[in-house]
Parts: C-alpha cells; sequence; structure tokens
C-alpha cells in the first residue's frame, strides 16, 4: 500500500505549524510543508482547498484533517494513523492481543 501525501500548509512564525511537524516527524512520515507567506498563490490554494485562513492546514491525500488541534484529537483517539498508513500503536496491538487471548481461554 503506496504512503498517502501528506501536506502541511504553515508560516515560519506558527506555533500550531512547529507542533503539527513535530508530530509527523515523530511517526517517521514524510509530508510537504508549503510555506503560504512565502508564496500568495500558495495561500490562495490553501484557502481553497480548506475554507480557512488559519495555518497550519493539514491534508492526507485528499482528506482535509485541519489544523493542529483537529490532528491531534485524531491521534488521541487513536484514528491518525490509519490515516498515515502505519499499523497501529504497540499499545493497542498488546491490548488488542490480550483481549483475543482472553476471549479464546477457558470460562
Amino acid at each position: 500500500m503506496p504512503s498517502p501525501r501528506i501536506v502541511v500548509y504553515s508560516t515560519a512564525m506558527c506555533p500550531y505549524c512547529v507542533r503539527a511537524k513535530s508530530l509527523l516527524h515523530g511517526k517517521a512520515v514524510k509530508y510537504e510543508e508549503i510555506r503560504v507567506d512565502l508564496d500568495r498563490e500558495k495561500m490562495l490554494e490553501m484557502i481553497q482547498r480548506s475554507n480557512r485562513r488559519t495555518v497550519p492546514q493539514i491534508f492526507i491525500d485528499d482528506f482535509h484533517v485541519g489544523g493542529f488541534d483537529d490532528m491531534a484529537q485524531l491521534e488521541a483517539y487513536g484514528e491518525l494513523d490509519p490515516l498515515l498508513g502505519l499499523e497501529p500503536h504497540n499499545d493497542e496491538a498488546a491490548f488488542a492481543h490480550s483481549a483475543d487471548a482472553s476471549e479464546d481461554g477457558p470460562t
């Protein structure tokens, strides 16, 4: 399965952009950063795609994640990794495995 295309529209002086990129970096996924403060056309493109004027605006393929808070919420609910094409966290996999084992055991 090919990796999804991840695009982060950002500016130089944006702490939420830094957080978004840090989260993606921690997951070891490649992303394209588009600096809208350097290119007015890219700013207009971001607004057209997202219907928002704030940064960051994050897209995974054609799915509009939203900003950093939206991405952090997906992460908190365990919904970000599947969008990124990643396996579940080890603790989630271990939980699923232990749940399966307990269901198969004697009652």
